[in-house]
């Protein structure tokens, strides 16, 4: 197995935190994994990309080449990196597709399932953890609670726990 992913958003929706995350639970797991990420020179608000690698084998090169799969949760990332192929495109439903659509393409209510179901924005990341594992199920669910237990902000772990399993949720 060898998974290149690629995160995207805007800044201040925790997508790199999300990338560090996915990672670690593949750490977890025993798997090979390696994480890069580049926003703009705004950071809150502006472009964010968080991309990982996780495979099996040694990884050589630690920039995505060719994305396997594509997350994007605003109009803007989507703009900006929904040309480049993947071959799955996750998106959050409020996105308008252009482009020619990838394999498979997931549109889930991430930002709204953030805000209505645990009624804060900013858990969206974790649900879209949820939503790419649910999809990909590239590490199991057990090794990627247990790395958002370890990166969320104490006293926020059974928000973000229950973020996570809205994440796996929608996807069914």
């Amino acid at each position: 197995m060898h998974m290149e992913l690629r995160l995207s958003g805007s800044g201040g929706q925790g997508l790199i935190l999300a990338g560090v995350i996915m990672a670690e639970a593949a750490l977890i797991d025993g798997k090979n994994a390696v994480q890069s990420q580049s926003y703009g020179p705004e950071a809150r608000g502006g472009a964010s990309r968080a991309e990982v690698i996780i495979s099996d084998q040694e990884i050589d090169f630690i920039k995505v080449q060719s994305a396997d799969m594509l997350l994007c949760l605003t109009q803007t990332a989507y703009d900006r990196y929904g040309k480049e192929p993947a071959a799955v495109l996750i998106v959050d439903d409020s996105i308008e597709l252009k482009y020619p659509e990838p394999v498979k393409v997931v549109r889930v209510p991430i930002l709204e399932t953030a805000l209505k179901q645990i009624g804060r924005p900013m858990v969206a990341n974790i649900v879209a953890l949820g939503v790419v594992n649910a999809t990909l199920k590239l590490v199991s669910r057990e090794s990627l609670a247990q790395a958002v237990l370890g990166r969320v902000p104490k006293g926020t772990e059974e928000l973000n726990s229950r973020a996570l399993d809205c994440g796996y949720e929608l996807v069914g």
